[in-house]
Order: C-alpha cells, then sequence, then structure tokens
C-alpha cells in the first residue's frame, strides 16, 4: 500500500503576554468540562472532522467510535486538564441545543500546555468561534501557572496557520505524518482546508 506524507507544523505560543477574552456572538455559550460531556465532545468532533482530510490523516476522526476513544484517551492522559477543555452551544430555531465546537487541553511531560483538538462544525465555520474556543484554551492554561502552549496544524491548512498565528503561535518545527490510506494520497491533492485543525495525540 503506498504512504502518504502530511507536513504538520508544530506551533508555539508564550502564554505569559496579556491576552483578552473576546465575548462570544449572542446566543451562544461555553460550556465547561464534566464527566458526562465526553460524548457531547466526541459527536461533536465527529461532525467537525467526518470528511476532511484530517479525517484521512487520523482515521480516529472519520468515526464516531474512534472520536469517542479519542476522547476517552484525552481524559484519561495525566495532564489532562478541564480549565483548557470546552464546548460551545446554542440553542437553535426550535429551542434544541446545538452543539457548534470542541476544543481539549492537557500538559505534556515537558510542562507545557498542549492543544488536543479543535473543531468547529460545518455551518458554525467563519463566526470566530475557533478563536473564542482557543482562547479560551489559553486562558486555562495560564490559570494552571503554564508559560507556554503548543498544537500541530497540517501545512496546507493555510488558513488555519493564519489563524493560530493570529493568536500568537509560531512555528517551531516541521513533522511529517505518514499515512498507509489508498484515498489519501487523493485527497492530500483536493482536500478544501478546514476551519479548524486538529492536534491529534
Amino acid at each position: 500500500m503506498r504512504s502518504t506524507y502530511f507536513k504538520r507544523f508544530r506551533m508555539d505560543a508564550d502564554l505569559t503576554a496579556a491576552r483578552t477574552l473576546r465575548p462570544l456572538q449572542a446566543g451562544y455559550r461555553f460550556v465547561a468540562w464534566n464527566e458526562a460531556l465526553v460524548d457531547i465532545h466526541a459527536r461533536t468532533k465527529y461532525r467537525s472532522f467526518c470528511g476532511e482530510i484530517d479525517a484521512l490523516v487520523f482515521p480516529c476522526l472519520g468515526e464516531q467510535e474512534g472520536c469517542r476513544r479519542l476522547m476517552r484517551e484525552i481524559r484519561n492522559k495525566p495532564g489532562f486538564l478541564p480549565a483548557a477543555t470546552w464546548l460551545i452551544v446554542r440553542n437553535d430555531v426550535f429551542g434544541e441545543l446545538e452543539w457548534c465546537g470542541t476544543i481539549q487541553g492537557v500538559i505534556d511531560r515537558f510542562g507545557v500546555g498542549s492543544i488536543q483538538n479543535i473543531g468547529i462544525v460545518p455551518g458554525q465555520r467563519g463566526l470566530g468561534l475557533g478563536t473564542s474556543l482557543i482562547e479560551r484554551a489559553l486562558a486555562g492554561f495560564r490559570g494552571h501557572g503554564l508559560r507556554r502552549a503548543t498544537l500541530e496544524v497540517t501545512a496546507d491548512n493555510s488558513r488555519a496557520v493564519r489563524l493560530y498565528q493570529r493568536l500568537g503561535f509560531r512555528k517551531a518545527k516541521t513533522v511529517y505524518k505518514v499515512v498507509d490510506h489508498p484515498a489519501a494520497a487523493e485527497a492530500s491533492r483536493a482536500a478544501e482546508p478546514l476551519a479548524a485543525e486538529p492536534a491529534c495525540i
């Protein structure tokens, strides 16, 4: 089977500089972590990444059960940080809850805040929700006394790279993710950039 190499940037941000948390648009709200939300994070993650190129780079993101397994793995990491793990929700026109975005953060073995995944569901992109989730996660890292944060992004996703740079992230290292998948090469040539990009474990 042919292997495809996806170029990714590891990006770092200094957390010591002052930052402002911008409010969400009217009708949207943050939901803090609690144990009952594992499946909601997983379902929101699946809706954000299913059918996107990142589901080829990280196949777990293209399956509901894979997203559940990933969320459980993130939750069970020794450095899992609830203060850097959030959902965004809104009430739709029928009054039903619509889960719009998810982010998770952990403290890695070097004492750095690591954003594991950030996903915004289709139909909710371009509204600043990804920016708000990242800012909220970074505030959680700072509140825990951390001085640096990191994430990974696929290099071809220039929109996401620009977003992270605007939020103070700088390219620190280039890494390559090897994928043995029959559709990976075709998708890497044809895919549209995502509004939000995962940094999978």
